[in-house]
């Protein structure tokens, strides 16, 4: 069973096809005019300034409490102790409840993902992963030869964690996750493997059907696309591969994400790693509820992985990290079912450095957004999560 990880896979840029690579005709218009934007707030939200915070999803729920979701308990960007938390707010944000683990296996737990069914049941994804193993082993050997690189304390921590398990069920901890509550999360599921996986999870559909847009991680093949649900969430099918665009390699495509237009039609977005539009965000449709999907186009947006929400009036929202200056994260709207978008909206631009992002977006009945990323600020190397509550001007 492979033992890397999807960020492993993002480590490695894809190479084109040997031949000549004819861009095919453009799918998705230039940006379009820039959207105004006023920053209410931002702050820092998360509750345990010891520990690293990573990967957030933020989604609202019917009755209007926000929920949170994201991988915590950690040490660093890829260690052994990951694990998936989640706070509650009943304010639009203003407070949050203290951090409540929700997944907490013996390998890292990453990428968390949330959304609320139509039924009123809560979803949460993440994967597992071994990335931190290399760097572990590495460490320890160099113990052994009398030149340590890390410290005692953190490498019998480190090792620790790691041996709580032999190999052999280390691997067999691999995997997409997800775990399922009926009660608003006062109790969950045992996590059961799903086909996939995503930074931010699935979405319900307006026929009732939960799709998940994804990449199947730990598989030989590595496909992206999509898989359904027609029991909420209980059980999953592989419903369709999303092709390749010319000239790409299949394995520079990770993190989607998908959203239902008012029409009908569902958008996925692509984190491309290709040369061709390195780092632009790339998007496949479907016309027919997942059946088939489009060869992916770029949006022309540079910045991943990308969240989408559809507001209220039937505009769809991108939220993305944005990891060249200004560092931070952006916006983009469209008004035309994702055919075109926006120029940037800056919803933070003072990182001070790359490792954030995964902003999710929530719109509030006022109309205005909360926006949560996961972020290293001056004053502490351990990344926190943010939260920035803005409005269209």
């Amino acid at each position: 069973m492979p033992s890397s990880t999807r960020r492993d896979f993002l480590a490695t840029t894809g190479t084109l096809a040997a031949g000549l690579w004819v861009a095919p005709a453009a799918l998705i218009a230039a940006p379009t005019g820039e959207a105004k934007i006023k920053i209410l707030s931002t702050k820092i939200i998360s509750q345990q300034p010891e520990i690293y915070h990573g990967w957030p999803t933020l989604t609202r729920r019917a009755n209007g409490e926000l929920i949170l979701v994201w991988s915590g308990g950690r040490e660093l960007h890829v260690c052994p102790f990951g694990r998936v938390d989640l706070m509650r707010s009943h304010d639009n944000g203003e407070t949050w409840s203290y951090p409540q683990t929700v997944i907490d296996g013996p390998i890292d737990d990453r990428d968390a993902g949330v959304l609320e069914t139509a039924k009123g049941t809560l979803l949460v994804t993440t994967f597992t992963s071994l990335a931190y193993a290399p760097g572990l082993a590495q460490a320890g050997a160099a113990a052994k030869a009398g030149k340590p690189t890390w410290e005692d304390a953190k490498l019998k921590r480190w090792l620790a964690a790691h041996n709580r398990i032999s190999e052999e069920q280390r691997n067999q901890q691999l995997g997409n996750w997800m775990i399922r509550s009926t009660d608003g999360g006062l109790e969950w599921s045992a996590r059961y493997r799903v086909p996939l996986n995503s930074p931010h999870g699935p979405l319900q559909l307006s026929d009732g059907r939960i799709l998940y847009a994804g990449k199947a991680l730990w598989t030989e093949e590595g496909r992206i696309g999509v898989a359904e649900s027609k029991d909420d969430g209980q059980s999953w099918s592989w419903l369709a591969t999303i092709p390749t665009r010319k000239g790409d390699d299949l394995s520079q495509y990770h993190e989607l994400h998908a959203v239902e237009t008012s029409g009908g039609r569902l958008i996925a977005q692509i984190r491309n790693h290709n040369a061709h539009s390195n780092y632009e965000t790339l998007q496949s449709v479907s016309e027919d509820g997942g059946k088939t999907w489009s060869e992916p186009e770029s949006t022309g947006v540079w910045g991943y992985p990308s969240h989408l929400l559809r507001l209220r009036d039937g505009r769809i929202l991108m939220s993305h990290g944005h990891r060249r200056g200004p560092i931070g994260n952006q916006a983009r709207l469209s008004e035309d079912d994702g055919r075109t978008w926006s120029k940037p909206i800056v919803i933070s631009s003072d990182a001070t450095s790359s490792d954030l992002g995964y902003p999710s977006t929530v719109e509030l009945d006022d109309g205005s957004f909360v926006t949560v990323w996961y972020e290293r600020r001056p004053d502490n190397p351990l990344a926190q999560l943010r939260q920035a509550h803005w409005k269209l001007a």
